[in-house]
């Protein structure tokens, strides 16, 4: 006895073997919907990090510029006001010159013919200088020799206000604000 058994797919069975378009394009919508939002956040992660970074950077040039200025001028014996963006500090035998580039945005130490630049991208830049009472010294005004020569003579104390900014291709601007200490020309004989 010999018996054969035949097996015939149902249609249905058929069917549940594949995607239905509807099913294809909803995935295909939810699946773009995901990858946007991954490439979304990768991006602005990545703009979020090339701004920390310049932050970082200027920060550290600040810092490292005024740990400059304030060796300077604790050591200085005297200060003599170029004008309203440039002081030299005499430092031993040696004077060195301060001054701000409003052109170039830079922040410069000159020493022995040797231009150091501490800081760029500067937008902002002021140096403030008071009396030994604390009292403040005009030097809104610069312009003559004589006005520089009395502001340099009662001119005990020194400070520096800078804003600087950077721009990159993918990161928003990044600024820095920095207001310095007082520095007291220790040195420096000045009499109230």
């Amino acid at each position: 006895m010999d018996s054969t058994t035949t097996i015939t797919p149902s249609p249905a069975r058929s069917r549940a073997r594949g995607f239905t378009l509807v099913e294809v394009m909803v995935s295909s919508v939810l699946a773009t919907i995901i990858l946007t939002a991954v490439l979304s956040m990768f991006l602005f992660l990545g703009r979020r990090s090339a701004n920390i970074i310049n932050y970082a950077e200027m920060e550290s040039k600040a810092r490292r510029g005024l740990e400059f200025f304030a060796q300077d001028t604790r050591q200085s014996s005297d200060l003599t006001w170029n004008s309203t963006s440039s002081v030299s500090l005499t430092v031993g035998a040696s004077t060195i010159t301060y001054s701000f580039n409003s052109g170039t945005g830079e922040f410069t130490r000159t020493m022995g013919g040797v231009t150091t630049v501490l800081l760029e991208g500067i937008t902002t830049f002021t140096f403030s200088s008071y009396k030994i009472t604390g009292a403040t010294v005009d030097t809104s005004d610069l312009s003559t020799a004589a006005k520089r020569d009395s502001a340099s003579g009662v001119t005990k104390q020194i400070q520096i206000y800078i804003e600087a900014a950077r721009n990159s291709v993918t990161a928003a601007r990044a600024t820095n604000t920095v207001l310095s200490a007082r520095y007291i020309l220790c040195n420096k004989r000045v009499t109230a």
